[in-house]
């Protein structure tokens, strides 16, 4: 919950536009359960984001060690 609590403090300060960086592994679970009960409105606000996945690997996003097929998923 603190860093879920974190991001959306950044977010709200961002002045409009909020850039993040996620990575896989255990952060996906964490961001996915405590995320959007963090955000005003639950997450859907009019404020852009820039999301960009930090991975070593280059896989299609159906594959199991895909971050961000790990994040469609959850």
């Amino acid at each position: 919950p603190a860093l879920a609590q974190l991001v959306a403090q950044r977010a709200a300060g961002s002045g409009g536009r909020f850039s993040l960086g996620l990575s896989g592994g255990s952060l996906v679970a964490l961001l996915a359960r405590d995320l959007p009960a963090a955000l005003p409105g639950g997450g859907g606000g009019d404020e852009p984001w820039l999301v960009a996945f930090c991975d070593e690997r280059l896989v299609p996003p159906e594959h199991p060690e895909s971050t961000s097929g790990a994040y469609e998923v959850s």
